[in-house]
């Protein structure tokens, strides 16, 4: 590959590198914005979440107090976690452009022979629970052979 073409290419692959940084910027400054809300309970609760999935709001209806407490936590649970996959989907759909524009940049090793494929080395982050720690589906408690119950790490913040 003469020297000249090597320039060339490399010069494409980082204008596309500079225009992906710029569109990740305005993603994640778009992504920010996200949230979703979810009704539950024949429209009685009503939770939205943030683009991270954190609960940011929670309305009750006036009748709120006709349903049994237990009913109540179980349907705020699956609420919250059907909004946060609602903002996953949003912000993933949001992603997609840049995944395209990516994938049609040429790899390091098409320009350079030998070269590593440095996607492969991106480690793929495991499901994140969507049980309390207490639960035996929880990962840890999956494989245990005692039956102990795990401990919480998360501190009371009411003391």
């Amino acid at each position: 590959m003469s020297n000249h073409r090597l320039q060339e290419d490399m010069a494409v692959m980082l204008n596309g590198l500079r225009d992906q940084m710029q569109g990740i910027a305005e993603v994640q400054r778009k992504r920010s914005l996200l949230t979703a809300t979810v009704t539950a309970c024949e429209k009685r609760i009503e939770v939205t979440v943030n683009a991270d999935g954190l609960l940011i709001e929670t309305k009750f209806a006036d009748d709120i107090l006709d349903l049994e407490m237990d009913e109540i936590a179980l349907n705020i649970t699956a609420a919250v976690q059907s909004a946060a996959a609602d903002v996953a989907r949003q912000a993933a759909e949001l992603a997609k452009p840049l995944r395209a524009q990516r994938d049609a940049l040429p790899s390091l090793a098409t320009i350079v022979d030998g070269a590593p494929d440095l996607g492969g080395l991106i480690p793929v982050a495991p499901e994140t629970p969507k049980v309390p720690p207490s639960s035996p589906e929880w990962p840890e408690n999956r494989d245990r052979e005692d039956d102990s119950a795990p401990r919480s790490i998360v501190a009371d913040r009411d003391s």
